[in-house]
């Protein structure tokens, strides 16, 4: 496979140890997405804070409910 990088706005051929690399890292990050994800979708501290003082005084499973959520739609892989 042929790939290219950008020099100085210049088209250059990567070598094969560059397009290894480059595929490793690829690799790498779709691995660990799942992670980045569920990172992204919790709520803040604040909020998570603030539904758990709810849920008890209220007993209710508002905080639960949301982390289970976020983790059933983004499942851990691997």
């Amino acid at each position: 496979m042929s790939m290219t990088k950008l020099i100085d706005g210049v088209a250059v051929q990567m070598s094969a140890q560059e397009i290894e690399e480059h595929e490793a890292l690829m690799a790498s990050l779709a691995k660990d997405q799942w992670k980045r994800n569920r990172a992204s979708a919790y709520p803040s501290i604040q909020e998570q804070l603030d539904m758990q003082y709810w849920d008890s005084v209220n007993g209710t499973t508002t905080w639960a409910d949301a982390i289970a959520a976020v983790k059933t739609q983004y499942p851990k892989e691997g």
